[in-house]
């Protein structure tokens, strides 16, 4: 059995379906139900149990996806413990980002942080910080945006200050009634963005929700006309200077997001770690 094997293992449970794996390590279906073949033939165990949703695993599959889960914590282990043992910084650093930081900030700070540090591997994942928190101690460092994590060391990096855009002005005196166009996000900011709604529901009325899967979707629906939309200052560029808009506030405070890098205690001892945080922390975002 190779460490490749374990992995597929593990993300076939994780994600149920041979198809979904597949499309998530870039790996030809074909491929994987060979492998599959072979692994099972190689423990004498039908793993999984195949049926119209989803995977399903058999009382031996769980015990040796336990054991698959516990090759790789030990594999994850002695590499940290290697990379903490020596001076030089190398090893791997895992990182769990939020989609608008990845996309805004991340690849910037990655760039300086290769080129100062060229031996360390960077593993990435990106996505919703929902998705994140609830895998957060598979990760060294966590990128998130709302709610910092519990149980974890968490710095903030930065506010990110909320507002509401559009290519109509927004009047004093009257009622605006407009679509608003949404974009896909963890259910915090919905909430806030639904409260600033509900406590100015006098000035602000929402046609209907126009919902896109990405915030550059939704900036570029607002300046065709088709809405409002609520985006972050990091995603505004100069649209404050072309569009109307006003800030979101409630009693006379404004909304903003918080940013956070969140940490499992004594991760930093990994100097890769520790070297990536610190330029994180000293970092102007805003």
């Amino acid at each position: 059995m190779k460490i490749d094997d374990y992995v597929l293992l593990i993300r076939l449970n994780e994600i149920g379906t041979i198809r979904g794996t597949a499309k998530d390590i870039l790996i030809s279906q074909p491929a994987i139900t060979q492998r599959l073949k072979y692994i099972e033939a190689y423990f004498g165990q039908t793993i999984f149990i195949r049926t119209p949703k989803r995977l399903v695993l058999t009382p031996a599959g769980e015990m040796i996806i336990n054991h698959a889960i516990s090759i790789m914590e030990q594999e994850k282990a002695i590499k940290n413990e290697l990379a903490a043992s020596s001076e030089e910084v190398k090893g791997t650093l895992s990182i769990a980002c939020s989609s608008l930081i990845s996309q805004r900030f991340l690849p910037a700070i990655l760039g300086e942080f290769n080129d100062a540090f060229p031996k360390v591997a960077i593993d990435l994942v990106t996505g919703i910080s929902e998705d994140i928190k609830r895998n957060h101690k598979n990760y060294h460092a966590c990128i998130i945006r709302g709610e910092k994590l519990k149980e974890s060391t968490c710095v903030r990096l930065f506010d990110d200050p909320l507002y509401i855009f559009d290519t109509k002005p927004f009047p004093k005196n009257k009622m605006k009634e407009r679509p608003l166009i949404s974009f896909s996000s963890d259910d915090s900011l919905h909430e806030l963005v639904d409260n600033w709604l509900y406590y100015h529901q006098d000035k602000i009325k929402p046609l209907k929700t126009i919902t896109v899967d990405q915030i550059e979707t939704c900036k570029q629906f607002m300046k065709q006309g088709l809405g409002m939309a609520v985006l972050p200052e990091s995603v505004s560029d100069s649209m404050k200077e072309e569009y109307p808009h006003i800030s979101l506030k409630l009693n006379g405070k404004q909304i903003t997001r918080d940013t956070w890098v969140c940490y499992q205690e004594g991760v930093r001892e990994l100097p890769q770690v520790d070297r990536f945080i610190h330029a994180l922390t000293k970092k102007t975002f805003l």
